[in-house]
């Protein structure tokens, strides 16, 4: 599991950061530190906050914070020492206001109940926050996916999806899963084999989970999708006045300083849009070690460094940092945590440099961190709104196999004859002829990358703005303000079928 860990790393000559407490941390007590509450209930006492700005009756809030289903199976695998391991699995889903239900199956061997149910929650309202029309869920085997051949983890992957299809838990209309931690593109599409043996007469049997191979009905784009949406978000923020009052930052991602936490699928997709934009990554982390340079390292070389060796030490001409959550508390502009949830707690809040903090991550924050940080004047970009384009390309991938046909393919060519008759007719005009590269340029029609990219540009700048919106109306900050907007957008589907809500 990619768990950020405090570890001694070698060569501690080079090192830029010592693992000492500072006067904050020790007038913090490790008392404090440890009753920091569990993943769950730190969700349910950020939703405690938005939901105490609506006028709606505790029982009907209540009922939209709690889970209501939740399923564990059990299943034997035979492991390489001939020996038979049970394996445990679960899936949660957190509403039903709108179906299906969606939500990412991660593989760890830390899953647990009250993790599944606090992602399921979170989906819900990051699906509402974005405007995607799913009720949340979430999955979990406890596995660590390393340990185990990919025979075994095809295995594992069809047990858990025959489960889910015997107890009614998958399916286009019902539930549909995705890639998330320690699962990918390979186990998506063992998940859409298992589900179409045993729905031969679905003709829409292919939606019923996402993140898929594109040879297997995925959808160009998704790969990328959520470190893009982290780019496309906190680009929006950059645009806002009040922000860069806050902060005294300048417009536009260009020479902004950025610490990476997580270089998963997430983050190294993220650092290659950021540095693409003209940012600099001056720090990556990773569970086993980061590095750090003030004048920007570079990504791709960074990644090919780690696939290498297996860790970013020694990475040449960065400095190595011997505690890796110690690069959260590095000086930069915007701070980007990319790995699992309670990353920043009351313990290292007060040391947090980042003037923006964008949480790429599910749940990086526990409540008393953000409460400090925003009172410091930092600003601080929700997960459910941020890291939202992972599902909302999902979304675009579950229209694509229920339509049976992929974006641009009826419209591409017309959109480019369309184009290159304006552009004769200009030519003519003006008596000018463009180059061939200019021409291609210009009448270019849309592919299915281009379509999934823009979709995901209006959608994450219309939910940026419309938590930009609320958080002024109701001066608060933009987790309350994001959160506030899903619940009223959920409370408005009950309402309108008549549910107990109105």
């Amino acid at each position: 599991m990619n768990r950020l860990v405090s570890r001694t790393l070698l060569n501690p000559g080079r090192s830029l950061l010592q693992t000492q407490k500072n006067s904050y941390s020790s007038a913090v007590s490790q008392q404090d530190i440890d009753n920091e509450p569990r993943f769950l209930e730190c969700f349910k006492s950020f939703f405690d906050k938005a939901a105490g700005l609506t006028n709606m009756k505790p029982g009907a809030l209540n009922n939209m914070k709690e889970c209501h289903v939740v399923l564990r199976v059990e299943f034997p695998i035979k492991n390489e020492h001939g020996d038979v391991d049970i394996i445990t699995g679960y899936r949660a889903q957190h509403s039903h206001h709108r179906l299906p239900c969606k939500g990412g199956i991660r593989y760890s061997d830390e899953v647990d109940l009250q993790e599944v149910m606090a992602l399921a929650s979170l989906m819900t309202y990051k699906c509402a926050v974005v405007d995607v029309p799913f009720g949340g869920a979430k999955g979990g085997v406890r596995i660590d996916p390393k340990k185990y051949t990919l025979a075994q983890r095809e295995k594992i992957t069809r047990s858990y999806t025959l489960s889910l299809c015997q107890k009614n838990f998958i399916g286009p209309g019902i539930d549909v899963p995705a890639p998330d931690m320690g699962t990918g593109e390979q186990e998506m599409a063992w998940i859409r084999d298992t589900y179409q043996a045993f729905n031969t007469n679905d003709v829409d049997s292919m939606a019923c989970v996402t993140g898929k191979p594109i040879s297997s009905g995925g959808i160009r784009g998704r790969t990328e999708a959520t470190g893009l949406g982290v780019f496309y978000g906190v680009r929006e923020f950059l645009s806002y006045e009040e922000v860069l009052q806050k902060t005294g930052l300048t417009p536009g991602i260009k020479g902004k300083k950025i610490v990476i936490q997580g270089f998963g699928n997430v983050g190294y997709w993220a650092a290659k849009f950021f540095e693409q934009a003209g940012a600099k990554i001056v720090a990556v982390a990773e569970h086993n070690g980061a590095v750090y340079n003030p004048d920007g390292l570079n990504v791709d070389a960074l990644n090919k460094y780690k696939l290498q060796k297996g860790t970013f030490i020694d990475f040449p001409g960065a400095t190595n940092i011997v505690d890796s959550v110690k690069a959260l508390e590095l000086p930069c502009d915007i701070l980007i945590p990319a790995a699992l949830e309670k990353q920043i707690t009351i313990g290292n809040c007060h040391n947090i440099q980042a003037k923006i903090i964008g949480e790429a991550a599910n749940g990086p924050m526990t409540p008393r961190a953000h409460d400090y940080l925003v009172q410091r004047g930092a600003v601080i970009i929700p997960d459910l709104l941020l890291n939202a384009g992972g599902v909302t390309v999902s979304y675009f991938e579950w229209l694509k196999n229920l339509s049976h046909v992929r974006f641009g393919r009826l419209n591409k060519k017309w959109e480019e004859s369309s184009k290159r008759l304006l552009l004769e007719f200009v030519e003519s005009t003006v008596n000018k002829k463009l180059s061939e590269t200019e021409r291609n340029l210009v009448i270019h029609g849309a592919d299915e990358i281009d379509i999934v990219r823009s979709g995901l540009d209006d959608t994450m700048t219309n939910a940026c703005a419309e938590t930009r919106k609320t958080a002024m109306e109701k001066n608060t900050d933009y987790r309350t303000a994001a959160l506030y907007n899903a619940i009223m957008k959920i409370k408005a589907v009950y309402e309108s079928s008549g549910n107990i809500f109105s």
